[in-house]
């Protein structure tokens, strides 16, 4: 790992700590430097700000994760593993939701979930004649629908079961992706 990753990664895990006791807005860049021993110069070298940092440890430590699920035989695989790196990091990812960077939280979910039902969307459509504009707006309606669960989930204080609600998921779309994307055939 090239050394700027590293330094980028031990502030993100000074962010992290932080947050497990300290509210996201309350966390300053001296904070996090004092945490892991660097300079306030070193930091702005690698983030223009907490907020940039924050966006980094989501697209870093859980984008990555998910890339090999993005097909129909295994996307409730990828869904299972956002919602296990929300319980894993729960204490961080409910102080980014109940924060100013709230915004980074459902950007992480957004791109991560799209990715995903876009993967779908695309081996299901393959031989398909469906415009862009429509897979995509079939992504977009899937990806928003989870977001919404996962966000309800979270507020809900995650009680429920991670696998039973993707169970309950999967059989309510299962073959929807189908028959909207015969739909939009029928359109072109």
């Amino acid at each position: 790992m090239a050394n700027s990753q590293i330094t980028k990664k031990v502030m993100a895990d000074a962010l992290k700590e932080l947050m497990k006791t300290k509210p996201l807005n309350k966390i300053s860049v001296q904070d996090i430097v004092d945490r892991c021993g660097l300079n306030r110069q070193t930091f702005y070298y690698h983030f223009h700000d907490i907020f940039e940092l924050l966006e980094w440890i989501y697209k870093k430590e859980a984008i990555e994760k998910i890339s090999q699920y993005k097909n129909y035989e295994h996307w409730t695989e990828g869904f299972y593993q956002v919602f296990k790196y929300i319980e894993d990091n729960k204490l961080f990812c409910m102080n980014t939701l109940n924060s100013l960077g709230r915004e980074h939280l459902e950007n992480y979910l957004y791109s991560v979930t799209y990715d995903l039902v876009i993967g779908v969307v695309y081996e299901i459509s393959k031989n398909m004649k469906v415009k862009e504009k429509h897979r995509e707006f079939i992504a977009n309606f899937y990806t928003l629908a989870f977001i919404g669960l996962i966000i309800q989930w979270m507020k809900k204080g995650m009680k429920e079961e991670p696998e039973k609600l993707i169970k309950d998921l999967s059989e309510l779309i299962e073959g929807n992706f189908m028959k909207a994307l015969q739909k939009y055939e029928l359109c072109d």
